[in-house]
């Protein structure tokens, strides 16, 4: 089987700008994006998060690093602000060596931020 580089998308919310509930909703997205898709650390290239603008307590990488995530590069940035969109949310780009097709990964969208894949299966 020939593993290759492929994208793994998940976003959560989280109910107020606190650092410690931004770590803990990041970990638990990152903790299940893991385990829905078999992926060891070591399988892990870089990771991507984006949060919106009311969310400027933490770093949502640190959740990342307190995982023991630290042997990739980890990025965060600014949401763009969009009418209408989630409030209090993060989403992460996973990169990571699979053997997997795109069409067998499962992409993680948990609390507020389901509204934004409600096509997925949970």
């Amino acid at each position: 089987m020939t593993e290759r580089v492929r994208g793994l998308r998940g976003a959560t919310t989280v109910a107020h700008d606190d650092a410690d509930a931004i770590v803990a909703a990041t970990a638990d997205l990152l903790q299940e994006m893991l385990e829905r898709n078999e992926v060891a650390p070591d399988d892990l290239v870089s990771l991507v998060f984006t949060s919106t603008s009311d969310l400027t307590a933490e770093f949502p990488a640190a959740a990342a690093r307190r995982l023991g995530i630290d042997h990739i590069p980890l990025l965060c940035a600014r949401e763009i602000d969009v009418p209408g969109s989630v409030p209090r949310c993060i989403r992460v780009l996973m990169h990571l060596y699979t053997g997997r097709d795109h069409g067998t990964l499962r992409h993680v969208y948990l609390r507020g931020a389901r509204r934004l894949r409600s096509d997925l299966p949970e």
